[in-house]
């Protein structure tokens, strides 16, 4: 197992004040979510997919369903883009909820700012099913978009998804297939599914969105046969070496924010170019709140700035 306690990161790391009116307006959304979670009732999948679908579609893009070459999910895409650029979107939801349709309008603000389309994928959940079938799933799609002719291919992926994200470009280093990913970019990457980062039971961290036992059980579920520090469900354990460029965003209010940190440390020392910016007084993939805060938006322009530059490099 690899020692993962170290924590000062020689990435590129910074850290984004929050503004008085973001503040402001935080508090008002977090009563929002209080008020959303508590209100509603029915199947949880049914209720996350709702609340991940407040995230607007832009205009400016087209929607394609896929169901290919055991491939499940939607393409977005801006009107005109580059024939042989492409972005492989991973969503969260703990590995248990999550689908590609609720998604579509948060990966359209991504492809709006970048001009590059994205593919964002369906892949199975727990408990129905444990691992491997979701990083199997991932690779499924990389060869789809290496079949289609893109050659320029990015990963981003957001909570579960960011950690299926990091999981997909370590594989991917250890056995190529197709092109090299050109750079992933991660919004609050769980990363670590052992639970080795303080911040998971830290009682200064005030997590709005996700607990300490909700994560513990979205993993048993997911995990299965598997030992939790396996790099397959654990990427903070695998050999980082040969990742392509990094963005790393996360919010100093979630429980995750020592799987950045420790991700981002590990990385950089593996001689991996980082970037890790941390969000004062952020929720949890505050990113998906682009109506109603400036930060959320700012963290997207970075994201958008930082694909566009490794599209161009």
């Amino acid at each position: 197992m690899i020692d993962v306690s170290q924590t000062n990161s020689p990435a590129a790391k910074t850290v984004y004040k929050l503004s008085e009116s973001d503040r402001r307006r935080e508090a008002v959304l977090l009563q929002q979510f209080a008020d959303f979670w508590g209100a509603s009732t029915g199947e949880p999948r049914t209720i996350y997919d709702k609340f991940i679908s407040a995230s607007p579609l832009t205009d400016n893009v087209k929607l394609e369903m896929v169901d290919a070459q055991g491939v499940r999910g939607w393409w977005v895409r801006p009107l005109t883009s580059a024939s042989s650029q492409a972005i492989l979107y991973i969503h969260g939801g703990g590995y248990v909820m999550g689908s590609a349709m609720a998604y579509r309008g948060f990966v359209s603000q991504i492809v709006n700012r970048t001009g590059v389309p994205a593919l964002v994928i369906d892949y199975p959940l727990a408990p129905e099913a444990s691992l491997p079938a979701a990083p199997e799933a991932a690779l499924r799609a990389w060869d789809y978009l290496a079949e289609s002719g893109y050659n320029r291919i990015a990963v981003v992926g957001d909570s579960a998804g960011g950690g299926l994200s990091l999981v997909t470009l370590s594989q991917l280093a250890r056995q190529p297939r197709g092109p090299a990913p050109i750079a992933g970019v991660v919004f609050s990457p769980w990363a670590d599914l052992a639970f080795s980062g303080k911040s998971m039971t830290d009682p200064a961290v005030t997590d709005a969105l996700i607990g300490y036992e909700y994560l513990q059980d979205c993993a048993s579920k997911y995990v299965g046969s598997y030992d939790p520090t396996d790099p397959l469900a654990s990427p903070l354990y695998d050999d980082l070496k040969r990742l392509p460029p990094l963005l790393i965003q996360v919010g100093t209010e979630e429980r995750l924010l020592d799987d950045s940190r420790q991700l981002a440390s590990r990385a950089a020392k593996a001689g991996v170019k980082v970037q890790l910016e941390i969000w004062e007084g952020m929720h949890h993939v505050f990113q998906l709140d682009v109506v109603h805060l400036e930060s959320s938006r700012m963290a997207l322009d970075h994201a958008a700035n930082f694909l566009r530059a490794s599209f161009e490099a």
